[in-house]
């Protein structure tokens, strides 16, 4: 298992960052929110998630451990992939996702591209407890500098 990837940013786009460690291109999908954290700087680490499948080896980026721990929140819901939950953390910060989920608002998610009414209400029920008894979010100063 990778737990993060530290390197050189290569190319960046909205949806994906080039980080080169050691000689090696990592290509990792990201959020716009990781974009946003990392898009200026020159080197960068990413904690990562991998998606193994049977065709395909897809790692996801995250600039926080939280954002990383709410993806995997979230393609724990049926009918959520990574794919749809990389969509969702573009659209809203972990604390927005937390704050939609605990108050159920349910015009929060159909706004989301690929999010409809019956996904969204599935995501709050299956999430609100989890959320309730331990919340995502993990201090917001976790020690890491970004920049180094």
């Amino acid at each position: 298992m990778i737990e993060f990837i530290k390197g050189e940013i290569r190319d960046i786009n909205p949806t994906s960052v080039v980080l080169e460690n050691n000689g090696m291109g990592y290509l990792l999908n990201i959020s716009v929110n990781t974009f946003s954290e990392i898009q200026s700087a020159e080197s960068c680490m990413l904690y990562v998630y991998e998606a193994i499948r049977e065709d395909a080896y897809v790692l996801y980026g995250f600039a926080q451990q939280q954002e990383r721990e709410a993806f995997k929140q979230l393609i724990s819901v049926s009918g959520i992939g990574a794919n749809t939950a990389r969509v969702i953390l573009s659209s809203l910060n972990v604390s927005e996702l937390e704050q939609a989920i605990l108050s159920e608002n349910l015009a929060v998610f159909k706004n989301i591209k690929g999010i409809g009414a019956k996904t969204a209400q599935r995501l709050m029920v299956e999430l609100k407890d989890k959320i309730a008894k331990s919340g995502i979010s993990l201090p917001a100063n976790d020690g890491i500098n970004l920049n180094t």
